[in-house]
């Protein structure tokens, strides 16, 4: 049978010790199976073991194979679309539930941490950095939006004071959001895995599934075994690939790259970002990146409609990093990796339920850290009978991608360089 180790990043090389975990090879029961070990599955059953159902998760790979151990690292709170989009699109009611629940992630997060003592290199402040004018007055309005939720620990930063906080010459001001910050976003996992065992939830790596056998007791099928359940929670997002049709048609898997420097030492990585927030800029198409544990700078950007690897990661970032710390220019790259992130045309979660008993959250838009810890809560408390917050992400509309599943990389990419195009122009 096939091993899938984790992809060659700095987060792999640093991870912390984990169990063996085996591959299933047998038929189990269980009250729920959750299909995919990263945030969201952890999460949901996190949540769900804590209110005493038994759960058994399959992990195609290794948990935090996905988006979930290759990412960024930087806690942002809100959607990828924020409240004020959410609320022209649905009305201030749904608008309300939902904004009440921006910020929600992000202290699950700490809460895990503290509870289960997870070493995650967890630190606080997040920074949104402003290249014009116009993207300064889309924060100040920013702010304004999330204090009407009761989001108060924010700063807007002027250009004197981003100075202060992040050495980089382009940024005309900013916003601070100290319940923002980053963490090692796969010892989270690793970490929130260790959770699900140590009370008594099963997680099989290696085991993906390949079918699901719907019905009033639906069984998941992996290549040598099977998983009957009373409940399913589909929680592969960008992985997930044709399992479920339905759901696969109105989403598309994009990548994003990522590298990271060696060690800087702590007099550079101090000088670059003194407080060691972390930063990303306004752009469409954003930079972001933030310090490790151990002072290297993690930089990411980029987007590849498709989910494609390109073969030269490093000459696609090193010259974004260099344009914000040319100081940086004999530093060497010693990571360089690419993962998926699921994109809807929306750019809002998909949250749902397929029949009576298999529910999914997916597509996240590359806004996930955050908000897949809120939704493992919220599929959590739909199995437990109460559905408010969840319907109020399932009844967001969405829509297939025009052309469908063919011509959705095209239409995505004509999209982004539009507004590509934008940020380069300064619109």
């Amino acid at each position: 049978m096939a091993n899938t180790p984790y992809p060659e990043s700095y987060y792999a090389a640093s991870a912390n010790p984990v169990p063996a975990r085996p591959a299933l090879q047998d038929d189990v029961e269980t009250d729920v199976c959750v299909i995919g070990a990263g945030y969201t599955g952890l999460s949901s059953a996190l949540f769900l073991l804590e209110h005493g159902f038994k759960v058994t998760v399959l992990e195609a790979a290794k948990v935090g194979f996905g988006a979930s151990g290759r990412n960024g690292g930087q806690i942002v709170n809100s959607y990828s679309r924020d409240i004020d989009v959410i609320e022209r699109s649905v009305g201030p009611q749904q608008a309300q539930l939902l904004g009440n629940m921006a910020f929600e992630g992000g202290r699950i997060i700490r809460e895990r941490v503290a509870k289960y003592q997870i070493q995650c290199d967890l630190k606080d402040g997040g920074v949104f950095a402003a290249l014009t004018a116009k993207q300064m007055g889309h924060l100040e309005s920013q702010k304004r939006l999330w204090e009407r939720f009761g989001h108060t620990q924010l700063e807007l930063l002027d250009q004197r004071r981003i100075r202060e906080v992040v050495a980089c010459e382009e940024y005309v001001g900013g916003m601070l959001d100290m319940s923002g910050g980053h963490i090692h976003p796969l010892n989270l996992a690793l970490g929130e895995a260790a959770a699900v065992e140590s009370l008594g939830g099963v997680i099989y790596e290696q085991s993906p599934a390949v079918r699901i056998e719907r019905g009033a007791n639906p069984v998941v099928h992996t290549p040598q075994g099977k998983v009957r359940a009373k409940f399913i929670i589909v929680a592969g997002n960008a992985y997930l690939g044709n399992l479920v049709p339905e759901l696969a048609a109105k989403s598309m898997p994009c990548g994003t790259q990522v590298i990271a420097t060696e060690p800087l030492g702590e007099e550079l990585a101090r000088s670059l970002l003194p407080q060691d927030y972390c930063v990303e800029d306004c752009n469409y198409l954003l930079d972001y990146y933030r310090l490790t544990g151990d002072k290297r700078l993690i930089f990411g950007g980029g987007v590849v409609y498709g989910a494609r690897d390109p073969a030269n990661i490093e000459a696609i970032i090193r010259p974004k990093m260099l344009k914000a710390f040319p100081q940086l220019k004999d530093v060497k790259i010693d990571y360089a990796w690419t993962g998926n992130f699921l994109l809807t045309l929306s750019r809002l979660p998909q949250v749902g339920r397929l029949g009576d008993n298999i529910y999914y959250s997916q597509g996240c838009s590359g806004h996930g850290v955050t908000y897949t810890h809120l939704a493992g809560k919220v599929l959590a408390e739909a199995l437990r009978g109460q559905a408010e917050r969840f319907d109020a992400f399932a009844d967001l509309p969405h829509y297939p991608f025009p052309g469908g599943q063919l011509l959705r990389t095209p239409f995505a990419a004509m999209g982004a360089w539009y507004y590509g195009l934008r940020d380069k122009l300064g619109f």
